[in-house]
């Protein structure tokens, strides 16, 4: 018995208990001390399985315990999973572990299923592949809510085979295989697999250990997944956030932008001020337009669409009363009071920078509100300003200081040259055409006036025909229908003006007479037409515009030019042939002609000019015969004096 004890004690392997009994037996010892070391030996083999199966439950809980504590760390639910499968396999000594969740997140029982995490596979169970869970053991541990094993999988007719799954079972070489539940609460999340490659019968203590395993799994995964809701909630929480305090910056930059915007207001800005601070907080190239196109106030560079694009983007914006965007991300936003038409505001971003909405409609509003402060101030202006074009057109000559004196006051240079225009609008246009033509004078520095139903303009420059055509083009889209247009000058000083005037309405009366309705004119584009055709017949003024400068060059030099052009053209156009009338050299001749080009101009002997020559020189025949007692030909009169 002693010997059995000191066996124990060196914790002998079985074999050497066996061979203490065969010694006895061996030596002859009695049949019934044989029968008690018998005894001991069954007793002390007894107590060796009793010790090491304690010594493998303890080592089966430090490892349980171990996993506890790493399943506290914080990991993803991937890394979860993979520790989880890891520990599953070390612990029971088993070739394979893998773990399936409910495909669906109801987890309805007899729903599919799919692996999610894998350990120890080889060949065909991957992560994702679909479980069936009517079949396999997954239907048996979710519906009995307990684990459930199998010595030798696919000999086992307990189990609901599916092809599917017994394909795998073979590809990976598995026999033995034990499910476990995972569940929290009232939750079920999954199931937790183990699986070998030989026949096994898995023990109460390896199922109670995994069992425990799961019930610790299952804890950590619910954490892990609640971890992750939170994290994602914390994460919106802070986007949120982020918006808010986006969206307050832009809320006090707006409120601040808005602020300048109304100070500018406030101190009197003009559009260009306007423009240029819109341009700042705007991060855009910025451009006013009026409601004619043209443009009021640019600040940086001009945006890029071309005029019609531009045109139809600021008709679809005034349409639907809200700004537009155009495909290269130009905007553009109607400047309105009501449904009045006050321009539009272009804006176009420099670079990837957006534009915020409500700054630009708050730009545009504040555009809409200057124009109509300029209107009003431009109202009173102009009344004033075209009372002044009244009298130029009415007061007699000997009122000229007067009148000076009201031109300096009114910042009008008269010292400049002007033109004057003059419109007959027809089909009942006439208020819209007013409303134009003041908005137009104030643009162009100039004064209007109407009179029998003509609107007559004066402005600043050197053409009256170019001006005149300016006029019709402006006027003719806005009526809807082509707008004839006389013009004459250019001149300086107050006297001229209103003879200018009677020259543009002659010049208006013969296009009317010549039956060109909308078309334009200036005394100088008529020439004799505007002579024959008008209601005075002005022929100094017409002999003056087509060889005054031959006449005053006679006159100051005693030369004989206009003689020279008389029998210049008397030869049908031949130097030789005058030189002979002339009794003259042909180079004389010639010099004379070089001379009077340099007078009339290179195109002098074209066609049409030529043939107004001839006239003024028979016309100042004709006069010079009726008026021999004249010291010289009458003086012009000052409307048609060319600048030089």
């Amino acid at each position: 018995m002693v010997a059995v004890l000191e066996l124990l004690a060196q914790e002998a392997p079985p074999s050497a208990f066996d061979a203490l009994v065969h010694e006895a037996r061996t030596a002859g010892a009695p049949a019934e001390h044989l029968a008690q070391l018998s005894r001991a030996r069954d007793l002390g083999l007894r107590v060796q399985a009793l010790f090491q199966h304690r010594e493998q439950r303890e080592a089966g809980l430090n490892a349980l315990v171990e996993t506890a504590r790493d399943l506290t760390l914080p990991y993803t639910l991937h890394a979860l999973l993979k520790v989880i499968t890891r520990r599953a396999r070390l612990l029971l000594h088993v070739d394979m572990s893998y773990i399936s969740f409910p495909a669906e997140t109801d987890g309805d029982p007899g729903g599919d299923f799919y692996v999610h995490t894998a350990d120890g596979q080889t060949t065909a169970l991957t992560e994702g592949m679909p479980v069936p869970g009517a079949s396999g053991l997954t239907s048996d541990v979710q519906g009995g809510s307990a684990p459930f094993w199998s010595p030798d999988y696919l000999s086992d007719e307990r189990i609901a085979h599916s092809e599917l799954i017994d394909g795998v079972v073979r590809a990976e070489g598995l026999r033995a295989v034990l499910a476990v539940p995972l569940r929290h609460a009232d939750s079920f999340l999954g199931v937790l697999y183990c699986a070998d490659r030989k026949v096994r019968h898995f023990t109460p203590d390896e199922i109670a250990l995994m069992t425990s395993l799961a019930d610790l799994a299952a804890v950590a995964i619910e954490k892990s997944r609640t971890l992750n809701t939170v994290q994602a909630e914390i994460a919106e929480l802070e986007l949120a956030v982020s918006a808010a305090k986006s969206g307050l910056a832009e809320a006090l930059r707006g409120q601040d932008a808005q602020a300048r915007l109304t100070g500018l207001l406030l101190e009197g800005g003009d559009l260009h001020a306007l423009a240029q601070l819109a341009g700042e907080e705007l991060e855009a190239a910025v451009l006013v337009v009026g409601p004619d196109g043209a443009t009021l106030a640019p600040a940086g560079e001009r945006p890029g669409p071309e005029p019609e694009v531009l045109a139809r983007a600021a008709l679809d914006a005034h349409h639907h009363h809200r700004p537009a965007r155009l495909p290269d991300g130009t905007w553009v936003a109607p400047v309105a009071a009501g449904a009045e038409d006050l321009g539009t505001l272009v804006v176009r971003p420099s670079g990837t920078a957006e534009v915020d909405q409500r700054l630009l409609e708050q730009t545009a509003r504040t555009a809409a509100v200057m124009q109509l402060m300029l209107r009003s101030t431009t109202i009173a202006e102009s009344q004033i300003r075209d009372a002044f074009f009244d009298d130029l057109l009415t007061v007699p000559h000997g009122q000229t200081e007067q009148l000076q004196e009201r031109a300096r006051r009114l910042s009008i240079d008269l010292g400049r040259p002007h033109v004057v225009v003059v419109a007959r609008p027809e089909g009942g246009a006439q208020g819209r055409a007013l409303i134009w033509a003041s908005s137009y004078t104030y643009r162009m520095g100039g004064l209007r006036s109407i009179r029998d139903g003509v609107i007559s303009l004066l402005l600043p420059g050197e053409d009256a025909g170019a001006a005149a055509k300016a006029v019709s083009d402006a006027l003719t889209p806005l009526l809807d229908h082509p707008v004839t247009v006389g013009a004459a000058g250019p001149f300086t000083g107050l006297e001229p003006v209103r003879p200018a005037f009677q020259e543009a309405m002659r010049c208006l009366d013969a296009l009317a007479a010549l039956d060109c309705h909308g078309t334009t004119a200036s005394a100088r584009d008529l020439g004799f037409l505007g002579v024959l055709l008008g209601d005075v017949r002005d022929v100094s003024g017409f002999i003056e515009d087509a060889i005054g400068p031959v006449l005053a060059y006679d006159a100051q030099r005693f030369t004989q030019l206009v003689q020279t052009l008389e029998a210049y053209f008397d030869a049908g156009g031949s130097p030789t042939y005058a030189a002979e009338v002339l009794h003259v050299h042909p180079n004389t001749v010639s010099r004379r002609l070089e001379r009077i080009t340099e007078l009339l101009g290179p195109d002098w002997q074209k066609p049409a000019q030529t043939l107004e020559i001839q006239l003024a020189l028979r016309l100042q025949r004709v006069r010079g015969a009726l008026r021999p007692y004249d010291d010289g030909p009458a003086a012009p009169p000052p409307v048609h004096r060319p600048l030089p």
